[in-house]
């Protein structure tokens, strides 16, 4: 469900058991793909990790011995985790993102304002009954900023709400260690959710004015606090590696790691 598609009665009837808060960022991501890739991404994963979450409630969990099965098999019920819905909720579209502010078009808001609204808007759902939440991240400046919100949400006790914080592009198993910056996993993902928005005519100058990689690095230290700093162009990695197939599978993994972790999410016994 898209929270912003229902009516207030639509969730008021609903079941639902987790709220999926995609959060991104509105930066520069070289000149072949759009400054709201990482919330364009954010949605997709988000929306498919609802799907994938629901889907996995309805198909038969009966797993173990054969009896087990076996019970499962004579009774409809036996086996199945009944699941409600994951409702996702509108993307936050502006982050902590100062690091590509030599870029235009780059948006960014201090981490303790971001940590603030993400907050309170978070907030607003505890007093509805939805008490899971999932921030689903799309842009590496707000991992740290998004992983405090998830804590002192879950801290509260003003409401009964637990909170935890999934970044897409760590969830891709060995792919992730392609990520650098609108390289070949943003563009790949992009290609499989949002064709006409990647600049194709452009992903040659992309590539060849890219670095390798993210940052200055001596000691364990990136001496570059801004992007500028080691990329021209803004990008880091190459975006010709990422086509439209290995977005489908990146979107796969994603969403059904995010799917299995709101399980666990709502699973987990109250505080």
């Amino acid at each position: 469900m898209r929270l912003a598609d229902a009516t207030w009665t639509d969730v008021r009837d609903a079941d639902v058991d987790v709220a999926f808060v995609p959060v991104g960022s509105t930066e520069q991501h070289g000149p072949h793909a759009p400054l709201g890739t990482d919330t364009l991404d954010a949605v997709a994963v988000a929306e498919a990790g609802a799907a994938a979450y629901e889907s996995a409630g309805a198909a038969s969990a009966a797993v173990g011995s054969t009896a087990d099965r076996a019970a499962a098999a004579e009774s409809p019920t036996e086996g199945k985790r009944e699941r409600g819905d994951a409702v996702v909720t509108p993307a936050i579209p502006v982050g902590v993102a100062e690091e590509h502010r030599a870029f235009d078009g780059t948006m960014w808001v201090s981490p303790d304002t971001f940590r603030a609204y993400v907050r309170e808007a978070a907030e607003s759902l505890p007093g509805h009954g939805v008490n899971r939440v999932v921030f689903v991240n799309g842009h590496g400046g707000n991992v740290e900023a998004l992983a405090e919100v998830a804590r002192r949400f879950s801290r509260d006790d003003a409401h009964a709400g637990y909170a935890v914080s999934f970044t897409w592009f760590e969830a891709v198993g060995e792919h992730a260690s392609d990520m650098g910056h609108a390289g070949p996993l943003e563009t790949a993902l992009l290609r499989a959710t949002h064709p006409e928005l990647v600049r194709e005519d452009r992903v040659g100058a992309a590539r060849e004015g890219a670095t390798d990689r993210w940052g200055e690095w001596v000691s364990g230290v990136n001496l570059a606090h801004d992007a500028d700093e080691f990329t021209d162009n803004g990008v880091v990695g190459d975006p010709a590696a990422g086509d439209a197939e290995r977005g489908e599978v990146l979107l796969d993994l994603a969403s059904g790691a995010l799917g299995e972790l709101a399980a666990a999410v709502v699973d987990r016994e109250p505080r």
